[in-house]
């Protein structure tokens, strides 16, 4: 990976900005060398810190680590985490802090800060957590340059460049979730497991086939399969089912003529009430009101 050279940007934010639901307000990459201090002393007063004491911040912020290794702790995790290459550090406002490079290795490390609703939100869902602010992902070049971009954007202060580089960093977020979420699945063999069930699912949309002979035709008793499906799609097989049910019921009404009991019986629901209320649960629509939209 290049090295690039030392940038730090400290973000205008005005008129309409924050209604966008996020905005950033710092980006920069710096290059920390063996035996250096750090942080080095051309930060801002709010953002400098000494790393005996820690700080704590208003906002959020994502740090990335591409070369080297050192140490961080916060006040949710007092004990000192060992830190190398890949990881990225969250950090979360109103949370005390606190990180540094190793001393013999020093660290090349990305960082952006950001802060708004579409973020606190998700931290309130439990997507993001201060009990693990670490995430061990290895290097990652599609995040190093969703960094890379949003520095160049930020560079130029185009007209509009708050609401494009807020927006790349929910793609950060999203990068991050997905590669920490899938590196607690390392198993492959519940992976393909799971992803078989799921192919049966889709395939035998049409046929009266239960998630018991599921389970029983990929090999896994019945609740391991339902719990382990769970936990790694988010939703119970018998959800995903339903979900799969509703797409093929959409393709049946925008490409054929079928009648809605036709379609009813087609997908097994005990009756068109039983169907159509579902569907209108999900679309907000009838079946008959949506095919009269798509034609």
């Amino acid at each position: 990976m290049n090295v690039q050279p030392d940038r730090q940007f400290y973000l205008t934010i005005g008129g309409n900005d924050e209604d966008w639901g996020i905005v950033v307000t710092t980006v920069g990459n710096q290059t920390i060398p063996p035996h250096s201090k750090y942080p080095p002393l051309q930060h801002p007063d709010s953002y400098y810190f000494a790393p005996e004491k820690g700080r704590i911040l208003n906002e959020y912020q994502l740090v990335c680590i591409t070369k080297g290794s050192g140490y961080f702790s916060s006040q949710s995790c007092r004990k000192t985490q060992k830190v190398v290459a890949g990881a990225v550090i969250m950090l979360f406002p109103e949370e005390w802090h606190s990180y540094q490079p190793d001393e013999e290795t020093g660290w090349s490390e990305y960082w952006i800060g950001f802060r708004g609703q579409h973020i606190d939100n998700r931290v309130i869902k439990g997507f993001f957590s201060k009990m693990e602010p670490v995430f061990n992902i290895g290097l990652s070049t599609k995040i190093i340059d969703f960094y890379e971009e949003i520095i160049q954007i930020a560079q130029q202060e185009n007209a509009g460049y708050q609401q494009m580089i807020s927006s790349i960093v929910l793609s950060i977020l999203g990068s991050v979730y997905y590669k920490n979420k899938n590196l607690q699945y390392a198993d492959s063999y519940i992976v393909d497991k799971i992803n078989r069930a799921r192919e049966l699912i889709k395939k035998n949309i049409e046929k009266e086939m239960s998630q018991e002979d599921i389970a029983g035709e990929i090999g896994m008793g019945y609740s391991w399969y339902r719990r382990m499906f769970k936990e790694y799609t988010g939703i119970s097989p018998a959800q995903y089912q339903l979900q799969q049910k509703l797409i093929r019921a959409k393709e049946i009404l925008t490409t054929t003529d079928k009648n809605i009991s036709e379609i009813a019986f087609t997908l097994h629901f005990e009756n068109v009430c039983q169907f159509s209320t579902f569907f209108k649960k999900k679309e907000g629509i009838t079946p008959s009101e949506f095919r009269k939209r798509i034609h």
